[in-house]
């Protein structure tokens, strides 16, 4: 109904777990690494629990849409059922063929998934079990799933079931009867809902794969959104759904706090006031305490002027407003506060342009930048380094943790392209005529996740570098991670992918929660680059390099 009124291609807040829309913050990102490894690696169980609607469904559809191409996945989605019930349709799912009398036996459905098992492992497939909704599992389901975790060879398990679920599946897990399948545990990782920034960075997401151009709710808006979704994604939908309809039944292009508000109301059936007025009514509560604090102060027996027979003693109208008159203000001098990123922005606009931002970030690394030449990627592969352009979250910068520029947009629609030069847990610095200290909070009401780094590769062109190749980059490969796992040899450092650097790409991918793959693409490069960085690369945080 609103989508030609926004322009938007499709509705961007729809409750079905499209992977298109999948938003990687930093937890789900790690979930789906979690995911990852259990499809993976050998043997056990792997657990993700979360609330309802933090996306774990989501994240499953995004696994199964990555899944390399030798695994076989059955897919349960609804467990609610019995032994003989949940066997039959992991047959089904896996496509083994159940004779029609046996469909009913344990023992019969447990003998042809174990010969399914064993011929897949003899051509070379995965077999992977996810169950969602997995709280709903019966202790007896469970025990069977348990038993057929016990078939395996010397060096591995046949079967790798992955369990997602609420937090009652933690419950589930830790009965006494289960504790032999609890120890089977390899990997647990729980989905808790998304920060303030992270809600922010989610609602324009998904605004800009439904097709927005431009930011539809207002800064004021996204606020309210987190306050009262509490940063659940499956709230945050409905609540952004319906405040993008109200939006257009009053014909407004900007969705504001208000209509936010009026949305939650209609969805949780009970109306909500506005975030500052708590604040507003505690605070004038304050003011009156104060004042009625003052006044008593001046009248009690205690005051160093009160007298019993004091003939010329106030009235209480003239002490309060003498304590109303004696504010702070008046003595004592604030400091001015700090400017806005904002005023910034509009006080340093002359140096946010394309020029101005690359010159000063190939400063960072000792390059040269010709304003008005051959585009900057170009100049910088001339000068050994690489251009990275992408879309991401302030988890990915700090994960590859290089000065980068990124791509800003003021409440005006002005365009500015801004150098980060260092980033922590609660503030990024800014380079706008000079250092400049920001929250990620203010941050991320101007940037939707466009940023432009470089960093310097091994060689030129990036190839991502797998199993059976050789070369220069395959020997500077092994060398760093051998250098973060301090490991010495005395021989020449090999340059062929074998299967041992492949564990020691899939070791760092799942230090760093990149995808567990044992390919070391451009994002395994540049986050190793970094990692082993040495003196004169310029950093985002030293503390996070690990090279000498």
């Amino acid at each position: 109904m609103y989508l030609k009124f926004f322009g938007l291609n499709e509705k961007p807040f729809a409750i079905t777990p499209d992977p298109r829309y999948l938003f990687l913050s930093e937890r789900h990102a790690e979930a789906l690494a979690h995911l990852m490894y259990g499809i993976n690696e050998a043997g056990g169980f792997v657990q993700l629990t979360g609330e309802v609607g933090t996306g774990k469904t989501t994240i499953v559809r995004s696994l199964l849409a990555q899944a390399p191409k030798n695994a076989e996945i059955a897919l349960i989605l609804n467990p609610n059922m019995t032994a003989p019930e949940f066997l039959l349709t992991i047959c089904e799912e896996l496509g083994v063929n159940v004779p029609g009398g046996s469909r009913q036996s344990l023992k019969e459905l447990v003998d042809a998934l174990s010969g399914h098992l064993l011929e897949a492992h003899a051509a070379g497939r995965r077999v992977v079990l996810v169950v969602d909704e997995a709280q709903n599992l019966s202790p007896e389901v469970l025990e069977q799933v348990r038993l057929l975790t016990n078939l395996e060879t010397n060096t591995q398990k046949l079967l790798q079931v992955i369990l997602i679920g609420q937090p009652e599946l933690r419950e589930l897990l830790s009965r006494n009867e289960l504790r032999q399948l609890a120890q089977r545990v390899t990997g647990r990782y729980h989905l808790d809902p998304l920060s303030r920034e992270e809600t922010t960075a989610y609602v324009r997401h998904r605004l800009r794969v439904a097709g927005a151009t431009t930011d539809i709710l207002s800064s004021w808006a996204l606020r309210e959104v987190y306050r009262l979704s509490r940063g659940v994604p499956r709230l945050i939908n409905i609540i952004c759904d319906r405040a993008l309809l109200g939006a257009y039944s009053l014909d407004r292009h900007r969705v504001t706090g208000r209509l936010v508000r009026r949305a939650a109301a209609e969805v949780f059936g009970r109306g909500f006031a506005a975030y500052w007025l708590p604040w507003a009514a505690a605070a004038g509560a304050a003011a009156v305490l104060a004042a009625v604090t003052a006044t008593l102060w001046a009248f009690g027996p205690w005051s160093p002027g009160a007298h019993p027979s004091s003939a010329g003693a106030s009235k209480p109208g003239a002490a309060l407003q003498a304590a109303v008159a004696a504010t702070p203000a008046a003595t004592a001098s604030v400091a001015p506060p700090a400017p806005t990123l904002a005023e910034l922005l509009g006080a340093h606009a002359a140096e946010t342009d394309t020029d101005s931002a690359f010159a000063k970030l190939f400063e960072l690394w000792g390059a040269k930048y010709q304003a008005g030449g051959t585009d900057p990627c170009t100049q910088a592969s001339r000068q050994r380094l690489e251009c990275l352009a992408e879309r991401g979250s302030f988890g990915q910068l700090r994960l590859y943790n290089h000065p980068a520029i990124l791509m800003l947009s003021d409440s005006g629609g002005g365009s500015h392209q801004v150098v980060l030069t260092g980033l922590d847990d609660e503030h990024a610095r800014l380079d706008l005529g000079g250092p400049q200290a920001v929250g990620l909070g203010e941050l991320s009401h101007f940037w939707l996740g466009d940023f432009v780094m470089l960093w310097r590769p091994a060689s030129s062109p990036v190839k991502a570098l797998s199993a059976g190749m050789r070369g220069a980059e395959v020997r500077w490969l092994r060398q760093s991670l051998q250098r973060l796992a301090h490991v010495e040899g005395s021989t020449p450092v090999s340059d062929l992918f074998d299967a041992e650097l492949t564990g020691l790409v899939r070791e760092f991918q799942r230090a760093h929660q990149l995808s567990v793959d044992g390919i070391a693409g451009p994002q395994t490069q540049i986050a190793l680059a970094s990692a082993v960085a040495g003196p004169g690369v310029p950093l985002l945080s030293a503390g996070d390099a690990h090279g000498g």
